[in-house]
Parts: structure tokens; C-alpha cells; sequence
């Protein structure tokens, strides 16, 4: 089947991702915990390898595809290319973080962290999507199978091809442990559970997203 991945890609990893995490909260100092959730820091080094990586695979559908007798499933994989592209341009602000070249003084001003990206200038550009995103994983990963399997009438079938996996659930279910564990600390606890809660978070979303797009092209590649 199409949809299968071997459950080290969906449930072994992003568990150990987790038990990873957990661990350097509670055995690494701030000042460490700082470093690995910096701009340059590992964390971000992977998210942008992640997004690069569903950034190609789209890619590589849509010129393998055939394009004509699938007009609609080529605007929604341009539309999930040009994210990936923007989303993984902006982790890296464009190549700042790795030339370390110098903010314009004009682009400083408008960006709250002085970077050459767009996100950090507007909600619009940073929250907003962040937001689409995440209910997105979370009704493609948890709401749509479930209605699938107790209430199919209400998923229209035309679209069959691109809804998630079920196996991809558990990812989904992670990223909402996630969240609640940062908004819960962020609302009750002084000292936070997780430094940096929401970029682990994203570290879920953008993987999701990968997963996502790898058994989408395979559906499309066996049609």
C-alpha cells in the first residue's frame, strides 16, 4: 500500500524526538537550552533540513505528474511547494544565518529580531499561517480519519487522494501535546516545562508535512 511507512518514520521517531527533548530540558542548563533553540542552533538547522526536504519531494511531483488531467491536485502541490519554499527560506533568513551578512538598518527597524525575513515583521506573516498550519495537521491528522471511519458520508470522496493518513495521527497527537504542554506552563507555571514549547511544536509540523507530502507523491506516482 501506498500509504504504509515503516513505523520508525511515523512512531518510533517522533517519539524519540520527544523523549529526546525531554530529557535536555531536564538535565541541560538554560544557558545550553538557549544555545540549541537559537537562530543558528540545531533545532533550526533541522526544521529548515525537514521543510528543504518536503520543499524537493513536492517539487519532484509536480514535474513527474501528469499536470493536464490534474488541475486541481497541481494548484493544491504548488500551493504546498511555495510554502515550503517561503518556510524554509525564512528559518534561514534567506541564507543570513549561514553568511552572517548584516541587517539593513531600514529592514532592522521593521523586524523585531533585526533579520532579513519576513515573519518576524507581522503576525499576518508569522502567527497567522503558523496557526492555518497547525489546525491543519490537526484536522488532517486526527478529525478526517475519524470521520473516515465512523462518519464517511461527510468526506467528500473527490478528494480522497490528498487526505492524511491515519498513521500520521500520532504526530498530529504530539503536536497538540505539545501545545497545550506550552500554553499550559506559559498560563500557570513560572518555570516552563519546555524553553522553547512552540518551536518543538514546529519541529512536528514541518515533519507532518514531510510525511504528508512523501505518501502523496506515491498516490499520485501508482494512479
Amino acid at each position: 500500500m501506498q500509504d504504509q511507512l515503516n513505523k520508525i518514520w511515523w512512531l518510533w521517531i517522533p517519539l524519540l524526538i520527544a523523549a529526546v527533548q525531554m530529557l535536555l530540558e531536564f538535565f541541560l542548563p538554560a544557558g545550553a537550552l538557549a544555545n540549541l533553540h537559537s537562530e543558528n542552533g540545531p533545532h533550526e538547522l533541522i526544521e529548515f533540513f525537514i521543510v528543504s526536504s518536503a520543499f524537493i519531494f513536492v517539487l519532484a511531483t509536480i514535474m513527474t505528474m501528469d499536470r493536464r488531467a490534474n488541475k486541481w491536485l497541481t494548484g493544491w502541490l504548488a500551493l504546498a511547494a511555495i510554502s515550503c519554499f517561503y518556510v524554509a527560506g525564512e528559518e534561514i533568513s534567506w541564507g543570513q544565518h549561514f553568511l552572517n551578512w548584516s541587517t539593513p538598518e531600514y529592514w532592522a527597524h521593521l523586524n523585531d529580531q533585526s533579520e532579513t525575513n519576513l515573519h518576524n515583521t507581522s503576525s499576518w506573516l508569522d502567527q497567522k499561517p503558523r496557526l492555518i498550519l497547525l489546525l491543519g495537521v490537526v484536522v488532517g491528522g486526527l478529525v478526517i480519519p475519524a470521520l473516515k471511519r465512523f462518519k464517511p458520508a461527510l468526506v467528500p470522496a473527490r478528494f480522497e487522494i490528498v487526505y492524511p493518513p491515519a498513521i500520521l495521527g500520532v504526530i498530529s497527537a504530539l503536536v497538540i501535546g505539545m501545545h497545550l504542554i506550552d500554553k499550559a506552563t506559559e498560563a500557570f507555571i513560572d518555570v516552563p516545562l519546555l524553553h522553547r514549547g512552540s518551536e518543538v511544536e514546529e519541529l512536528y509540523l514541518f515533519y507532518f508535512v514531510l510525511l504528508y507530502l512523501i505518501i502523496l507523491r506515491r498516490r499520485i506516482m501508482q494512479q
